[in-house]
């Protein structure tokens, strides 16, 4: 017990909820992996892999929470310029993904330097608005430095990954409110993405189907699946239903349909033989088929239960940067997670989100296994500290109570 306390550090519910996520990862991707399977002819090939990066993603957590958060202050100044680079590349020759080019091929391994550039922009962002906090509010110039950093991010990632560069933006937005830019500038910015978004679904309508044109092709599959979004279908007959029209909407709602309190148990998923992207965007359909309202359940009480302690941890931080960072790899995890989420039981577009922690996955797996290691890094230095604190405060009272028991001595001899 005591050699996993000197091993397990940090915040110990951290540590619960991560390994939980990943034993229910192991489960449903196993379960969820038959398309795989059926394609590469082994059974177990899925799920080895996947089992693999999980411990690799562990030895991950465990590295980075034995690093002083404050060195990760240095990680933008070469993380930033080398994400930019990746990015104008993957644009330019990355490989082709279900229609999008998110990929880069390197020595044979898939790589997604999205989630690089993700990691970038939020540590970038932590660092900005902890050295400009002034006593009312934070420095003008700082949300000048975010703008200029999490706009060209943004604006590299979104041709080929808008969700991403959305849900970027929308946690950077979080970060700069806790930070307490101040509201005029927030203010012009939330007017500035107003009229930028009604630009853009403009020319998304103008731009054909099938465009082959370079940065627009995407506005295709961006305007149908908003219009299959909006399209009511509650007054379409059951027989007259189109269920290959919208095949992956389709089946995650039956899965959803056909589960009940404690779910068909893992394993007996239907839906996962139908589902193209079962065992990643559509995860948590085919847990609350498996696993039931329960499951489901439990699930996002995880992702909450994980904010809430993150914002404990965030408020003992010692220094600002401590905190900003915390918080924002908790609203970037979280805000993913619900976003996933709200996909699958039909609530929002089609976005192509994974479930972090618990979808199957390389590069963004390990990019949040580092997350969940710089919270536990946070968590055990600020602990730490507060032992030293705690032990000089007691060496301070002992040395007093020493000092006035020799003057009680002397004035009674």
């Amino acid at each position: 017990m005591d050699l996993l306390k000197n091993l397990f550090k940090g915040d110990k519910v951290i540590w619960i909820i991560f390994l939980f996520l990943c034993v229910i990862s192991v489960v449903e991707v196993f379960s969820a992996a038959s398309t795989l399977t059926y394609k590469t002819g082994d059974h177990w090939a899925p799920i080895t892999q996947h089992t693999v990066i999980l411990l690799v993603g562990v030895l991950v957590v465990w590295i980075t929470h034995k690093v002083n958060y404050r060195y990760f202050q240095a990680i933008p100044v070469f993380l930033v310029p080398i994400s930019v680079i990746l990015l104008v590349l993957v644009v330019a020759t990355g490989a082709m993904t279900n229609g999008a080019a998110r990929w880069m091929n390197i020595f044979g391994l898939q790589f997604q330097p999205s989630e690089l550039a993700k990691m970038a922009v939020i540590i970038a962002v932590s660092y900005i608005l902890a050295k400009n906090q002034e006593e009312d509010e934070a420095n003008p110039r700082a949300f000048k430095y975010i703008m200029w950093i999490t706009g060209l991010i943004c604006a590299l990632i979104a041709p080929e990954n808008l969700s991403t560069a959305a849900l970027l933006f929308g946690v950077v937005f979080l970060m700069m409110i806790i930070g307490r830019i101040p509201f005029r500038k927030l203010a012009i910015l939330v007017g500035s993405i107003a009229a930028i978004g009604i630009f853009t679904i403009g020319v998304t309508m103008l731009v054909p189907d099938n465009t082959n044109i370079k940065f627009l092709h995407r506005m295709t599959t961006w305007k149908n699946r908003v219009f299959e979004f909006a399209s009511p279908k509650k007054d379409i007959p059951a027989a007259k239903f189109d269920i290959d029209g919208d095949a992956q909407v389709a089946h995650a709602n039956i899965a959803i349909a056909t589960s009940n309190i404690i779910g068909k148990m893992p394993g007996n998923s239907v839906e996962r033989d139908f589902l193209s992207q079962a065992f990643s965007d559509f995860i948590f359909a085919i847990i609350i088929e498996e696993l039931g309202l329960i499951g489901g359940g439990f699930v996002v009480i995880l992702y909450i239960w994980l904010l809430i302690r993150a914002g404990r941890i965030a408020q003992k931080a010692k220094g600002n940067f401590a905190t900003f960072l915390v918080m924002g790899i908790s609203l970037l995890l979280v805000s993913q997670a619900i976003m996933n989420m709200c996909v699958a039981v039909g609530l929002i577009p089609v976005t192509g989100q994974p479930l972090p922690l618990i979808s199957k996955g390389g590069t963004s797996t390990l990019i949040n296994c580092v997350y969940v290691g710089m919270i536990l890094s946070v968590s055990r230095y600020t602990a730490k500290l507060e032992e030293n604190s705690s032990s000089i405060d007691t060496k301070v009272e002992d040395t007093t109570i020493n000092k006035e028991e020799i003057i009680a001595e002397e004035s009674l001899a």
